[in-house]
């Protein structure tokens, strides 16, 4: 009962954080929260109390299984506990930010963050600026904005706490259970490129229920932005492709000649090829240049890995059939408003490169502890060095607003967890055989995961929740593939 209860609310989670127009909203992600905390409320309890309890549905009691507690509520994992320690030394860290601290060492820890507490603290007393080096500011938090942090804080509490429950947790070591997740993902995303093009190509111009008639110039499915639409497809297309060759993989076992395995294709298959056509047409017509770029890169990396080298080849043929088609399919829809899109491209570079200047302006003066997570909308204003009519609310990379907003210590962390993690992905992908269909999927994830923090570079793509669930998703994926530790059924 508990099982089918987080597999719904998973499965629901998967399909209102892109519908709910990208869950950017805080009613939105806060939903998303609840959901995630709610996940974790029920597999502690069906663990706590029925599987160490001695539930004979749910193996042997605590006492007669082992001693260690924590082996029987987590697995017997094949992964350390670093990626564990490191990120609740991140949430600390955050927490860290909230804290009030005496003005005195606000000081020595961040000397901006004391000096904005002291020109805010004249404003709010009228004071002229003279009266600075009198004032004896009361205890205050290291984040200029502690209510944004705070937010940023629950999300990202959520979030890593989920993650930690997919990769240490039972929820994902059956083959059976990771395909049915796998597959959830592919048909929300062939779901919302299907919608875009039915909006776009029908002249309706609806999101939901928004008319952007007036500003729809490219598909985004159910995305305010095109660019976060072309990310989370960016993910989702590579993990399809690995899933499709895995079972393609299973099928050249039995068949050896290439036109008899064609002619005995299942629909299925041919579902899902077609699911992931449609996808790259999807991210064709976002116009998100970084996106097709991505794109491009990640077939030609899928193109690679997936060679049989036994065969003496050097690259598979099935990603290049793939995207061949998907650019014959949009070259006969029409792709002039793409290929316009990137001779406009060194306008909108030449803007996100004065955003990025003054980005890395905020993280010289908060090199150590940043500013405070979540705090970059309202801090941007006072370091903004050109005119714009709109509000610059991101950095246009997500990882120089996180060093803007988290200092050294922060991004440092972050980096340390992320070169683990591809570590052991690679390690545990090319332990694996190179005939195991588990292969494909990972290196299909691990590229689109690759995929998506590539255009981070110049967008904003892991602060969007709907794709921050799926990334961290498909981040346990593979790492449960590549680093198995139960036997697996077939």
């Amino acid at each position: 009962m508990f099982g089918k209860a987080i597999q719904i609310i998973l499965v629901s989670l998967l399909i209102f954080t892109p519908v709910a127009y990208g869950s950017m909203d805080i009613w939105a992600f806060s939903l998303m929260e609840l959901g995630i905390l709610l996940i974790i409320s029920l597999y502690t309890i069906q663990e706590l109390f029925f599987r160490v309890s001695g539930n004979p549905a749910y193996g042997p009691p605590l006492a007669n299984a082992n001693a260690h507690g924590a082996i029987i509520f987590f697995g017997k994992k094949n992964i350390s506990a670093l990626p564990l320690i490191l990120l609740f030394l991140f949430l600390a860290f955050i927490l860290f930010q909230l804290i009030p601290l005496p003005s005195g060492l606000i000081k020595i820890l961040s000397p901006k963050t004391f000096e904005l507490r002291q020109q805010l603290s004249c404003l709010d007393l009228n004071l002229p600026p003279s009266s600075i080096s009198i004032l004896h500011a009361t205890s205050s938090p290291l984040s200029l904005f502690p209510f944004a942090t705070q937010i940023e804080f629950f999300k990202w509490f959520s979030l890593v706490g989920f993650f930690l429950l997919l990769v240490y947790g039972r929820l994902l070591d059956e083959r059976r259970i990771r395909s049915q997740l796998i597959l959830v993902i592919f048909l929300v995303g062939a779901g919302e490129a299907f919608y875009g093009m039915i909006e776009f190509f029908s002249g309706h111009c609806h999101i939901l229920f928004l008319d952007v008639s007036s500003s729809m110039s490219s598909i985004s499915g159910t995305f305010i932005n095109p660019n976060y639409f072309a990310g989370y497809l960016l993910m989702v297309i590579p993990l399809a492709t690995g899933y499709l060759l895995s079972r393609l993989a299973v099928q050249t076992e039995h068949f050896v000649a290439w036109r008899q395995m064609i002619s005995s294709l299942e629909g299925k298959n041919l579902l899902i090829g077609f699911g992931i056509i449609l996808m790259i047409l999807g991210l064709f017509f976002s116009a998100s240049r970084i996106g097709i770029i991505s794109l491009l890169l990640s077939f030609s990396l899928l193109a690679i890995l997936f060679r049989d080298l036994q065969k003496g080849k050097w690259f598979s043929q099935t990603p290049m059939l793939v995207v061949g088609l998907a650019l014959l399919w949009a070259g006969w829809i029409g792709m002039d408003a793409i290929i316009s899109r990137f001779f406009t491209a060194s306008g909108d570079l030449q803007l996100r490169r004065l955003i990025w200047g003054d980005t890395y302006q905020i993280f010289k003066d908060f090199p150590l502890l940043g500013s405070g997570l979540g705090t970059f909308a309202q801090i941007f204003p006072m370091y903004r060095s050109f005119h714009i009519q709109n509000i610059v609310t991101h950095a246009e990379n997500d990882f120089l607003q996180l060093a803007s907003d988290t200092g050294l210590i922060g991004i440092s962390i972050l980096l340390i967890l992320f070169v683990y993690l591809l570590w052991k992905a690679i390690s545990g992908i090319r332990s694996l055989s190179p005939r195991s269909p588990q292969r494909y999927i990972g290196m299909g994830g691990l590229v689109g995961v690759l995929a998506l923090m590539f255009q981070s570079l110049v967008e904003r793509n892991l602060q969007v929740p709907a794709n921050a669930l799926p990334f961290i998703i498909i981040w346990a994926l593979i790492l449960k593939i590549s680093n198995p530790v139960f036997p697996k059924k077939s």
